[in-house]
């Protein structure tokens, strides 16, 4: 017998997308009914009119990719009818061909820097780039090997680590570099308390604290990681560490004022750059539970996928709640909503 209801187009509906935020390339979850066709046929999903690779797909839940060079927009289901549809943010590209391999710097006037890190020794035309407001990218730094992490002060100077020398450079308005502290070991992360103390991780197992005096101590001690240590301070003044290995369990280290280490949460794939919005929820570049691209971590230590990507090696709030991403060769801007914590130092 003939079910009645087969033959009878029916109508999809989305109810949400998860997550509402993603990267080109990435993988989101449209949520809803009926969102494939009659006779075990694929569902087409449209990003504003671009349409989307289908990952997987159930009457309750399909999983798509989103399409290079689709834009902030509408996303549609279509099956035999159109669906409803709900509004996704795309973020758009600001620079490529670069080589990020830590969190962004974003100045209090809306420039961003992103490095081009290069392999371990290698020498590169241009170390640091500048992208200003009107998103035009020009050279900013030159022979700086290996730059990594990046730091600004109230003053308007950047700071740059370099993992090949264990150095870390103070760079002014025009580029012009000089040592600020070296002897780091390979020095990755860096950032500012609020005493304008620098923090500098050492992936061998160490933070050291740089005073304003530039006297060099051990901060804390950590497991070595086997890329980088990414450094940010939360809002009450601990200092929050990520060091990725090889591990799916990965953790997000708290240190406090005192160098007291403890574990925030754990359960994250290869933990990178990290930021806090100014409710205090920490973002780090990280995967969970198959899930890539940014985390939200609540101050309880819940988790949440904020924004899909892939290859997220850092990020940075900017001015107007919008937010920089950097991947290992690209930099993005996404109109995000959420202002974040100023990350220069007074």
């Amino acid at each position: 017998m003939t079910d009645p209801k087969s033959s009878t187009p029916r109508t999809p509906h989305i109810e949400k997308i998860e997550p509402r935020f993603a990267l080109p390339g990435s993988e989101l979850r449209i949520v809803g009914e009926n969102l494939t066709p009659a006779g075990f046929q694929r569902p087409i999903v449209y990003c504003n009119g671009y349409e989307a690779s289908i990952v997987f797909g159930t009457d309750r839940a399909v999983t798509a990719r989103v399409p290079y060079g689709a834009t902030s927009g509408p996303l549609t289901v279509l099956t035999e009818l159109p669906s409803n549809s709900v509004e996704l943010t795309v973020a758009r590209t600001l620079a490529e061909e670069l080589h990020p391999v830590a969190n962004p710097a974003v100045d209090l006037d809306g420039n961003v820097y992103a490095t081009f890190s290069g392999s371990r020794g290698q020498s590169v035309p241009v170390s640091i780039y500048k992208i200003d407001p009107e998103e035009n990218t020009r050279p900013f730094v030159t022979d700086l090997m290996n730059a990594t992490g990046l730091a600004l002060d109230s003053e308007g100077y950047l700071y740059a680590s370099s993992r090949y020398d264990g150095t870390v450079y103070r760079v002014t308005a025009n580029g012009t570099i000089t040592t600020y502290a070296k002897g780091l070991g390979v020095a990755t992360g860096i950032a500012f308390d609020n005493d304008r103390n620098l923090y500098v991780g050492d992936r061998n197992g160490t933070i050291f604290k740089i005073g304003r005096d530039r006297q060099i101590y051990v901060f804390a001690t950590l497991e070595p990681s086997v890329a980088a240590y990414h450094l940010a301070f939360g809002p009450n003044g601990n200092l929050y560490v990520t060091g990725p290995t090889t591990s799916s369990n990965d953790c997000i280290y708290k240190v406090d004022p005192h160098g007291t280490v403890s574990v925030f949460c754990r359960g994250l794939g290869r933990p990178q750059g990290l930021a806090f919005d100014l409710e205090g929820n920490l973002y780090v570049a990280a995967s969970c539970k198959g899930e890539r691209g940014i985390l939200r971590v609540t101050p309880t230590g819940e988790i949440s996928l904020a924004v899909a990507g892939t290859g997220i090696v850092g990020l940075a709030f900017a001015p107007n709640k919008s937010l920089i991403v950097a991947t290992t060769d690209a930099v993005y801007r996404l109109a995000w909503g959420i202002a974040g914590r100023v990350l220069v130092a007074d």
